[in-house]
């Protein structure tokens, strides 16, 4: 599939947005989160630019952006409507609880309330995101039960990677606890996205130029003449390929960028706090890199099942 920069700076930004969001939420109750007006407005004006950011971006990649609001009006049937409405209804409490926190900070109850009611939906929006590509038959590398589980691990990790240079900028004590956690969310998903590739490599064809023709009985199916002399959308979209040897290149790149390097910076800032937040800033920018390098093997390693028309003899 063609790595499309507006859905992979999209997916990357709101999902790091949203993951923020739901640790203010998550961390309010623990008295972890610093009083004040300037991180109610830092942190809150650091995620939701980052959602808008993210969701603005998801318009360019469409062919009428200003037709957007069409896609939500099909909520019963499809993922990316839902992921709309989600992603709009999220704003309402998001908005109230930030005003309850510029009024009686995060430790009121009704704060804590808008509070969890924000991480809640952010959680469904991501999870929408997520079964936007899960759902998908006809590609059969998305249509995998990991996919569902990284899209809302990855904007966890993320925005925890945030949430720590955000509280450690501000002055926050007792961040050991939090800072073991997320260590332990950027280990899980390395071992996530390492199972991911594995459980791609050794899928067997779900298809075959055969099985896409119903002429298998007559043996072996391979192309004639191409169907067209050129280029066309459908090769453009889904007929993106990646040479093997980069593929493995840059998911090394990516595992160690995205996520080994960041849990030995946060090792780092472990054992010396004093440093914490130019260590979490350093590895908040590096698992952004690799999120970022993670999305667009995402979409440049995985096929659609169109290309059995095109010469693909598997899929």
């Amino acid at each position: 599939m063609h790595p499309a920069k507006s859905v992979i700076f999209f997916t990357t930004a709101s999902g790091a947005g949203y993951g923020l969001l739901i640790w203010l939420a998550l961390l309010a109750p623990f008295g972890v989160l610093p009083d004040g007006t300037l991180f109610v407005v830092f942190s809150f004006g650091l995620a939701v630019g980052l959602v808008v950011a993210g969701l603005l971006s998801s318009t360019f990649h469409l062919g009428h952006p200003e037709r957007a609001w069409r896609a939500m009006s099909q909520w019963r049937t499809s993922w990316l409507s839902r992921e709309g409405l989600a992603a709009i209804v999220t704003f309402v409490p998001a908005f109230l609880w930030g005003l309850a926190a510029l009024w009686s900070g995060f430790e009121s109850v009704l704060s804590q309330v808008f509070g969890f009611l924000t991480a809640a939906l952010a959680i469904v929006t991501v999870y929408c995101t997520g079964m936007i590509y899960a759902c998908l038959k006809t590609i059969p590398a998305w249509h995998n039960d990991l996919t569902r589980l990284a899209y809302p691990l990855f904007s966890l990790t993320t925005g925890a990677g945030l949430g720590l240079f955000m509280l450690s900028v501000f002055g926050a004590a007792n961040l050991s606890g939090f800072l073991i956690l997320v260590i332990m969310l950027f280990a899980a998903g390395a071992v996530v996205k390492v199972s991911y590739w594995a459980s791609i490599d050794a899928a067997a064809p779900v298809s075959t130029a055969e099985s896409a023709t119903g002429l298998g009985h007559m043996g072996d199916v391979r192309l004639f003449e191409k169907p067209h002399t050129g280029t066309n959308y459908l090769m453009r979209e889904m007929g993106f390929e990646i040479a093997r040897k980069h593929a493995t290149e840059l998911r090394g790149i990516c595992l160690f960028v995205g996520f080994l390097a960041p849990v030995l910076l946060f090792l780092v800032g472990l054992a010396l706090p004093e440093d914490l937040p130019l260590v979490s800033f350093v590895a908040a920018v590096l698992a952004g890199v690799g999120i970022v390098l993670e999305r667009w093997l995402f979409f440049a390693e995985a096929k659609h099942v169109v290309t059995l028309y095109y010469g693909q003899s598997a899929v």
